[in-house]
């Protein structure tokens, strides 16, 4: 079907959602049209994220539906138990979306569990190991503008699912009409058979317990002063139930972030990661002067911090806080006993060299997946088939993801939380902020410095300018960086070490690193820089001669 066949079939036939039906009439222009239906949006190893409105390549009821089918006929198709867990976030049209997949799982027989309101997505993940389930969906467009959703798939594990299932329920979703081929009843008619279930209170305090069992503290109120951003998410009910649960009760809310709001009023990149995003934490930070600035994105899985330096508050980095709590978790469950044998710690190949050195110092086995906490939540499910769950002690990846027990198979902003407050209390007690621990393991172990660069590629366009960027990198690859001459290419395309194929290049010198990779859930190419040199300035300053490199030759 051509595009304007596609947008004139959307005019008579999407009409459930009035929101849709009014921009449908409202659409002329021609680019418009063609961007929003010259693809269906990609559902690829995580599901699908998108911007929200109308058309088989945006984010909406239609999708949302078509796609819960796919994922229905797949389960259908398995001995997995016939049901399926919801959660969702504060975002546009959240609430909508999970309601709609439940009306799609209750018309084919399966039943639906959703939670009663926004709830962070490891409680999603939780819920599906907890009641049974044979998958599980959340939707979230995780950090992303105001403009996205999305829809995250778990399987029966509770980690998101894999590259085969993944392209299993691709299958299935591609064979049916968007929609003539969609079951579908009304809310009111699954929950009167019994197909459609609100998940139950117990459900979300057994989540709270099990995050708490990974606490680390020796008990008691901590003396701490925090400061707390939910950014307009779903973090603020867990976040504040698991910092009373350890004794954490001088917590401060940000106002204009305390509520869920899908706009996101005070920050258009509602990112942990982002200062501008942080920015009014950090005006409230110097009225109030806590110990700890802590944030969480929409989604509650990412979490971010900032701490006193000096008159003002330092940003620490995703992948300084992974190495601040690997260091802090090792430490003290030496102190303390609970150590295990051949303790296992997993990170990412975007992420931070000095883990290496840390885990080595304490004799922890290190492993590196691929970018994305599913490749962590593999590791963690192995270690438990091979009855040896009690060995995984901690994962991180850069981008702000951490996750400190095997409760979960996602990263978990709430666990995360939990631990930084207790290690800013640890630290405390010894007259030290965490900007001070983390100097003194720069101290250590060498200055390692690591930075990120994104190019945003929107569009047709840009889907095919990133293909471009990422073939004229393997045919004509960098020879030297910095002056220093590349001594390995690595293609993940190739397969490598076992892990699966990824469209991800890796070039290293003698004292530098760097990792590109077309993002998986936005129109970007990450470019990840990596330098170690004897102090930070000079480690910076390498990483942006290089970064200046690589623009000029292959991003223009």
């Amino acid at each position: 079907m051509d595009i304007q066949s596609r947008f004139t079939l959307w005019k008579k036939k999407a009409i459930d959602d009035p929101d849709l039906a009014a921009e449908l009439s409202g659409l002329t222009s021609e680019q418009e049209i063609f961007e929003r239906f010259y693809r269906d949006l990609e559902f690829g190893t995580g599901g699908l994220r998108g911007v929200i409105g109308a058309g088989t390549n945006r984010m909406n009821i239609y999708v949302i539906r078509r796609a819960t089918q796919g994922l229905c006929n797949y389960l259908k198709g398995t001995r997995l138990p016939q049901s399926i867990a919801i959660g969702y976030d504060s975002r546009i049209k959240s609430d909508l979306f999970a309601r709609e997949a439940a009306r799609v799982i209750a018309a084919n027989g399966l039943t639906a569990y959703i939670y009663p309101r926004l709830e962070p997505t490891p409680t999603l993940s939780w819920a599906v190991r907890y009641l049974g389930c044979g998958a599980g969906v959340c939707v979230t467009a995780s950090h992303n503008p105001a403009k996205y959703n999305g829809y995250k798939v778990y399987g029966s594990d509770g980690c998101q699912i894999t590259l085969d299932v993944a392209a299993a329920v691709l299958k299935e979703i591609s064979a049916l009409d968007i929609f003539d081929d969609v079951k579908l009843v009304t809310e009111e008619e699954g929950r009167a058979a019994g197909k459609i279930v609100t998940i139950d209170e117990s459900c979300l305090e057994a989540f709270l317990d099990a995050v708490q069992q990974r606490s680390l503290s020796d008990g008691g109120k901590l003396d701490l002063k925090v400061v707390y951003t939910p950014l307009n998410g779903a973090g603020l009910e867990c976040v504040k139930k698991i910092l009373t649960r350890i004794g954490i009760t001088d917590v401060t809310v940000v106002p204009e972030q305390e509520h869920p709001d899908g706009t996101f009023p005070t920050c258009p990149y509602p990112n942990p990661e982002i200062r501008e995003a942080m920015e009014k934490g950090l005006a409230l930070c110097r009225k109030v002067k806590p110990d700890l600035l802590l944030g969480t994105d929409p989604d509650c899985d990412r979490m971010g911090v900032a701490v006193p330096e000096g008159e003002d508050y330092r940003l620490i980095t995703g992948n300084e806080m992974g190495v601040l709590l690997l260091d802090y978790i090792c430490r003290r469950r030496l102190e303390n006993g609970t150590m295990p044998e051949r303790p296992v710690a997993v990170t990412t190949i975007v992420s931070t060299d000095m883990a290496d050195a840390v885990a080595a110092d304490y004799g922890v086995e290190l492993r590196r997946v691929l970018t994305g906490f599913k490749f962590i939540g593999e590791q963690i499910a192995l270690l438990e088939a091979a009855g040896e769950i009690d060995r995984y002690i901690f994962g991180f990846e850069e981008s702000y993801g951490y996750l400190s027990g095997g409760h979960v198979r996602d990263k978990d902003a709430v666990n995360a939380s939990m631990l930084c407050c207790e290690m800013t209390a640890w630290y405390k007690a010894r007259g030290m902020t965490l900007a001070q621990a983390m100097d003194a393991l720069y101290m250590k172990y060498g200055c390692y410095r690591n930075d990120l660069a994104s190019f945003t590629f929107e569009g047709a366009e840009g889907m095919q300018k990133m293909a471009a960027i990422m073939e004229n990198l393997r045919v004509n690859s960098p020879k030297a960086l910095d002056g220093k001459v590349v001594t390995k290419v690595v293609d993940y395309q190739a397969g490598v070490s076992g892990l699966p194929r990824s469209n991800v290049l890796e070039f290293q010198t003698d004292s530098a690193k760097v990792l590109v990779r077309p993002s998986g859930t936005e129109p970007k190419v990450k470019v990840y820089l990596s330098a170690r040199a004897s102090n930070m300035a000079d480690a910076a300053k390498m990483n942006q001669r290089i970064l200046t490199e690589l623009t000029g030759q292959y991003m223009g």
